[in-house]
């Protein structure tokens, strides 16, 4: 078996209403999707995280080393592209783009054994997982507070047992919104918040300690994420744990986060950070390293499939007992029309639990109508 064509699909849908992260502002979404088809006939899906055409571009170059090629060989193939494209892509597009690769080749594999991924990877260590409601984010409206205090409570009328908020609007409003969400939803239910580097240690510090009473699950990337003693400096002067990762590429990226002790929380994207073979080596370097490894999940129905098959064996944070403590999987709730319409069959939670797909490969299968529906122009 050898693969024989390689395709890339940009997807694009315009939202009913713009949304912010402390950075800047979405009017529509976009997914990038890899289609990789072999001599026999079967194909694997991939998705990659980031910016949708750039990504396809690169994968589009990178797609005459893997024609001919046995996609069977997922290590192989994932250290031949890494090598070729070392000297100028050890991080950001090249290994986003390889990322998606490794997730098609992976879905492939799958179907060729006719095993789901996790089943390829040891087996799967849970069933199911909780999942948290991500949302809250800016808005053009004047009644900031009121909104996300209303969006906050329908997720946990949903049954999430925790949601996120977007912070990075200021350190005042932020910690009024912070004090809103958390009076909506009760002491019960967790609350996370996410800046998107929005800030300085400074500034980070500031806000932490205005909000610490609070129980905040975790802190999102307070910091730019290449300021690593910028996240030492938040979380050595905070109580509250402090997440990062999602901008951070493969192992090696991770091996100072490791060393310097800087998180609580490594957020590593399937998509992103060099797919699903790169993703479970940084999961076990994480569990040697004590660091919870809590994969961030931010793209369609396929990114949701690979990231649920990487969590499926991903081991609980604490030794076996009677309660231990799992990893849970992020649930993005904003609107995403492409999200569930590309899945024949979408990924869906029950009163905040989802079930870990058991098909073939990534068990999800692809609506080619979808793709004609939303490709970019």
């Amino acid at each position: 078996m050898k693969i024989n064509k390689v395709r890339t699909h940009v997807l694009e849908a315009a939202l009913a209403e713009p949304f912010a992260y402390s950075r800047a502002w979405y009017s529509t979404r976009t997914s990038m999707l890899v289609e990789i088809e072999t001599d026999e006939g079967l194909v694997g899906w991939g998705e990659c995280y980031g910016p949708a055409r750039i990504n396809s571009a690169v994968v589009e170059a990178i797609a005459p080393l893997l024609i001919g090629q046995d996609p069977l060989r997922t290590e192989w193939i994932w250290q031949e592209v890494y090598a070729r494209y070392r000297d100028h892509g050890q991080k950001g597009v090249v290994i986003q783009s390889l990322s998606g690769i490794d997730i098609a080749l992976w879905d492939l594999k799958g179907k060729f054994f006719n095993q789901p991924v996790h089943r390829l990877l040891g087996g799967p260590l849970r069933t199911e997982i909780k999942a948290y409601a991500t949302g809250l984010y800016g808005r053009q409206r004047d009644d900031h507070v009121e909104y996300l205090a209303e969006e906050a409570a329908s997720y946990v009328a949903d049954g999430f047992h925790a949601v996120k908020l977007k912070v990075g609007f200021g350190v005042d409003r932020d910690a009024r919104a912070v004090r809103a969400v958390r009076e909506a939803i009760g002491p019960d239910i967790g609350l996370m918040i996410d800046a998107n580097h929005a800030f300085d240690a400074v500034a980070a510090i500031r806000l932490g300690r205005m909000i610490e009473e609070l129980d905040i699950g975790w802190f999102e990337e307070p910091v730019p994420p290449e300021d690593i003693a910028g996240h030492q400096r938040v979380r050595d002067a905070l109580t509250m744990p402090i997440a990062s990762g999602e901008c951070e590429f493969t192992r090696y990226g991770m091996r100072d986060i490791f060393a310097r002790n800087a998180l609580d929380i490594l957020q590593p994207d399937t998509c992103s950070a060099g797919g699903i073979s790169e993703c479970k080596k940084i999961a076990d370097m994480a569990m040697v390293y004590g660091m919870r490894c809590l994969p961030h999940v931010w793209g369609s129905g396929v990114a949701m499939a690979a990231s649920l098959q990487l969590l499926a064996v991903v081991p609980a944070f604490t030794p076996p007992s009677l309660s231990p403590i799992e990893p849970i999987l992020e649930f993005d709730r904003t609107e995403h029309p492409i999200r569930q319409a590309v899945l024949a069959e979408p990924i869906e939670h029950r009163r905040g639990v989802v079930t870990i797909p058991t098909g073939p490969g990534l068990g999800i299968e692809i609506d080619r109508a979808a793709l004609e529906r939303f490709r970019a122009s």
